[in-house]
């Protein structure tokens, strides 16, 4: 039997991952990393020294193929991101995609989850909105179909989640005020787990008002949570 494991590894704070994570990460024939220099830090910390071969949305046929024949050679394979749990508003959902349907539930290939580190999770558990139903909309597009979903983001009765980078923060809070209530409460969080993590929550004008008067802040990676209607 041969093994392939999606494994959650740090979104900022290297200490952030789990003993179970590291020790496959050690075990494994190869790593499959979004970005192997990225990933590099995370190995040199723990003294990782499995190969690490690079697997992302450039990726051709030709490595899905490679993939394919070290499992079945059963070799052990495990599957990071840059930050974060593999397959969540990542890339590496479309190798896992492949897996099964290459192999089906054939019992002699394992999948395998070691769960850690999630954005959204982190973000939605100092939130103090709602959580036992949400809708996550991982990054939104850049240009079709946003003001679309600013809309249906205003409209939902469920706990909403997106993430959002530096360059368009500044516009998803101008949607935000466009659509919503100006009390409507919003939760921005920022470089979580990071030296210069930082939580903002408030009224949708409140928080605009914020990141207006403060714009050097407006750098690094947001999660924004709106509550629900």
């Amino acid at each position: 039997m041969s093994k392939f494991f999606v494994v959650a590894t740090p979104i900022g704070n290297l200490d952030d991952i789990s003993f179970r994570a590291i020790e496959i990460l050690k075990s494994v024939d190869l790593v499959l990393a979004e970005d192997t220099r990225v990933s590099k830090k995370l190995f040199d910390r723990y003294k990782i020294n499995t190969k690490l071969d690079s697997y992302n949305s450039f990726s051709t046929e030709r490595k899905k193929n490679k993939i394919i024949d070290l499992l079945r050679d059963k070799k052990d394979i495990a599957l990071i991101s840059d930050a974060g749990t593999p397959t969540i508003s990542d890339p590496g959902v479309k190798i896992v995609s492949d897996l099964y349907k290459e192999f089906g539930n054939n019992p002699e290939i394992e999948i395998i989850p070691i769960p850690g580190a999630s954005a959204v999770l982190s973000a939605l558990s100092v939130s103090g909105f709602p959580s036992s139903e949400f809708i996550f909309y991982g990054f939104l597009p850049h240009k079709k179909g946003r003001e679309t979903i600013f809309k249906e983001i205003t409209e939902n009765k469920k706990t909403s989640v997106f993430y959002e980078s530096p360059h368009r923060l500044t516009k998803a809070l101008d949607s935000l005020e466009k659509f919503c209530e100006k009390d409507r409460e919003i939760f921005v969080a920022r470089e979580l787990t990071k030296m210069y993590e930082e939580k903002i929550r408030g009224g949708v004008k409140e928080v605009k008002e914020f990141f207006d008067k403060n714009s050097k802040k407006i750098r690094g990676e947001f999660v924004i949570v709106v509550s629900g209607k």
